[in-house]
């Protein structure tokens, strides 16, 4: 391959501007001329909100992002649970640099010039603070995915020499560093407030919860990963046989003080904005609205369920940073037609489910703990935490209290679960279902037609991350942990007394259904865990639970334990809610439901015997991070030998094509 045809190959992946990112409002502009361009902070704006498309949000907002894992099930199962499905590409993949390059272009450019006062406008430092917050955002996709990074801090000329240098995978913890440091430079650049005064851009809040949740990423993966090959210096860790990282010495000194490093920053940022912000009012903690229609009203006015559902968030000081749709610009989605109906095929699971506490307190096993059983979805819900009962779907409840010509696509009163509906849309996975983010006004319901607000960072979420940083560090927890988990657990209507619920706790019981139950296919203490189970109650539904898991080692055991998904219990008094001839199994594909004699709860994946998870999920470790494409090494190397190339592949991935892990 001649030299300028490798430059040009790699210069598409590190250089040029992406034309596939769905970017949220407008585009960096694709001709631009500095000099005359990045000269007033509305241009500098106007670059920047082009940037808002890293956040990644879906047809269906945050909804939906937590399917397969152990909280949500899919129609289909994810080939990350069948080991030998995902293999080595021979191209692409997520090893590329657009969204860093359309970053350092702007940081080039506009750095210069603001140090020399040439930028006009009163929102200057901001704006160049939100490009920091977004390189930042992009590298912790890239710390998630592939650990070990290269770190480009600028745009880069066309020399296959600078770049193929450039290429050189910095080990995780210098990754993680960088965008810690990037995240600093937003924090002190930004405003308390978005210049928007609506909270739909960027702020110094926002930024101080990202970096928490970095700080505590990374803390948490090294200690849990620790005298392994994802730790840089751990035993077989790839990095050491390229000779830029033989010599890695962690910049505190030790693997032991690096993980304290990042949890004490974890804990500092994650202290600055739950110290400075309550969370919302849960104003049915009574669980007294019995009847469907006293339910519904009393759900539209609450404001911890308005949060997910309202046209504006503006107002919920418990939101930092909000997607805000509109239907004059097009810009939609569909989250009101799928909380109304199956959740576009993604179901809670019976292990979900069976985690939540009852409200006081107390695990469901205990006894006299008053768990009902799960006979019905009625008494799923009974005497439970306040956010199970908000939000896990009952037949009879009402989705509709604002009736609209528009709601063509509306489901008005709630129907036994679809559970033999396989269209995706429509059906009901596990026949566990949420109703999260649901608005009763049907004039959303039309399809990729709804417009109110999705949270993307609430304050919540700092307050768990200090809980969890604060136990990792210290082995115990603080007054301010204390405090902030009576304060989740008084607006989730639970008992407050969080070590009765500890002392209760059964792990190895939890571990049957909870994956948090586990690092590194040892189980953890009771405190660690209900810290854990807290974090995966609060957050349901928003998008957090996979990267959980990888950071906290949880997947190991079902290398040798395959563990199967369950939903509801179909095979109980709930079968009669459907014609027995619509619930058929043990006919090979056609069956649409799973054999009783497997389990009387439905089983997801062991419907059809052609399903590559019939006999439950396993796992690989080499699924912790995603393998690079072997076109990667090829065009970095001398003479197409890869063992010259400066990357190096992640730890049980092979440098072959087609070929799946060996670990």
């Amino acid at each position: 391959m001649k030299i300028n045809n490798i430059a040009y190959t790699l210069i598409i992946g590190l250089l040029l501007f992406s034309a596939c990112e769905d970017r949220l409002d407008i585009s960096p502009p694709s001709s631009i001329t500095p000099e005359s361009y990045f000269t007033t902070d509305a241009q500098l704006g106007d670059y920047t909100i082009g940037m808002y498309g890293v956040f990644h949000l879906g047809t269906d907002g945050i909804f939906g992002q937590d399917i397969h894992t152990d909280n949500n099930a899919y129609v289909t199962a994810n080939n990350r649970f069948v080991p030998g499905q995902i293999r080595v590409a021979q191209d692409g993949g997520s090893w590329n640099f657009a969204d860093i390059y359309d970053c350092n272009y702007f940081l080039d450019r506009v750095i210069p010039a603001w140090k020399e006062g040439q930028i006009t406008g009163s929102n200057v430092d901001h704006y160049i603070g939100e490009m920091y917050f977004l390189r930042a955002f992009v590298y912790f996709d890239k710390l998630q995915e592939f650990g070990d990074f290269p770190i480009v801090r600028n745009t880069l000329p066309d020399d296959i020499t600078i770049l193929t240098d450039a290429s050189k995978r910095a080990p995780r913890t210098e990754v993680a560093r960088f965008i810690l440091s990037d995240l600093d430079s937003a924090i002190m650049l930004m405003n308390d407030a978005s210049p928007d005064g609506k909270k739909n851009r960027l702020s110094k809040p926002a930024a101080q919860l990202f970096k928490s949740r970095v700080a505590l990423y990374e803390g948490t993966w090294l200690k849990n990963f620790q005298g392994t090959s994802f730790v840089p210096n751990g035993p077989g860790w790839p990095g050491a046989d390229k000779d830029y990282n033989s010599g890695y010495a962690f910049p505190s000194g030790s693997l032991d003080s690096e993980i304290d490093f990042f949890l004490t920053e974890a804990m500092e940022a994650a202290s600055a904005v739950a110290d400075a912000i309550d969370l919302e009012t849960n104003t049915m903690t009574a669980q007294a609205e019995t009847d469907f229609n006293d339910f519904a009203n009393a759900s539209m006015n609450n404001p911890y369920c308005q949060m997910f559902s309202n046209e504006d968030l503006s107002s919920f000081d418990e939101v930092l940073f909000w997607r805000d749709y509109d239907v004059g610009l097009n810009v939609r989605h569909g989250a009101a037609i799928y909380s109304q109906k199956g959740n576009r095929g993604g179901g809670l699971t019976r292990g979900f489910v069976d985690s939540f506490l009852m409200n006081n307190g107390l695990p469901v096993y205990v006894g006299g703990s008053g768990y009902s059983g799960d006979d019905s979805l009625t008494l799923v819900r009974e005497n439970r935490d306040g956010r199970l009962w908000l939000f896990l779907k009952e037949p009879g409840q009402l989705n509709v209290l604002i009736s609209s010509p528009q709601g063509l696509q509306s489901n008005p009163v709630e129907t036994a679960p679809a559970i033999t509906n396989q269209i995706a849309s429509e059906g009901y996975s596990t026949g566990y279902t949420s109703r999260k983010g649901v608005n009763y006004d049907e004039k959303h319901n039309i399809n990729l037609y709804s417009y109110y607000g999705v949270p993307i960072f609430r304050a919540a979420e700092a307050y768990l991350n200090y809980i969890e940083a604060a136990y990792e560090r210290d082995g115990s927890l603080d007054g301010n942990a204390q405090q902030y988990w009576q304060s989740i657990r008084t607006r989730a209507g639970v008992d407050t007394d969080f070590q009765k619920t500890i002392d209760a706790t059964d792990v190895s019981m939890e571990a049957v259904n909870d994956w948090g139950a586990y690092s590194g296919g040892t189980l953890v203490d009771a405190t660690l865990y209900n810290i854990r189970r807290e974090r995966r109650c609060e957050m349901m539904d928003e998008g957090l639970r996979f990267m959980d898991l990888k950071r906290w080692r949880a997947m190991d055991q079902m290398i040798a334990t395959p563990y199967h998904v369950e939903g509801f219990k179909l095979w109980g008094p709930m079968q009669n809610w459907y014609d027995p001839n619509d619930l058929t199994y043990g006919v090979g594909d056609p069956s649409t439901v799973s054999d009783p004699a497997l389990s009387q709860y439905l089983r997801v994946y062991q419907k059809t015997p052609t399903s590559l998870v019939f006999d439950g999920y396993s796992w690989s470790m080499a699924h912790y991070l995603s393998p690079i494409a072997l076109g990667h090494f090829l065009i970095t190397s001398q003479g197409n030998e890869v063992e010259t190339s400066p990357i190096y592949q992640n730890p049980g991935w092979p440098t072959a094509a087609n070929v799946g892990p060996t670990m």
